[in-house]
């Protein structure tokens, strides 16, 4: 659903987001892919392409949250999280 607004209040809505842009992030982490997903099932294939991950050593830094938390936990024989 699109909800156009006047320019006025889309100015303001603007201004407060740039405003307070350290409050609406959250915090990240960095997810290393360790080893090759060959051999190993589907579903843990298909995880660690939500994760953002393709390449083994290749990096990715997503958002610290409990769903992502999970995505890890299920693949957590084939990433590291580095601090």
């Amino acid at each position: 659903m699109l909800i156009l607004l006047p320019a006025h209040v889309e100015s303001v809505w603007i201004k407060y987001l740039e405003d307070n842009k350290e409050i609406l992030t959250m915090a990240t982490i960095k997810i290393k892919q360790i080893k090759s997903k060959i051999g190993y099932p589907v579903d843990q294939k298909r995880t660690l392409q939500a994760l953002g991950l393709r390449k083994i050593s290749q990096v990715v830094e997503v958002e610290d949250t409990p769903v992502i938390r999970g995505m890890v936990r299920k693949v957590h024989h084939l990433v590291t999280v580095i601090d």
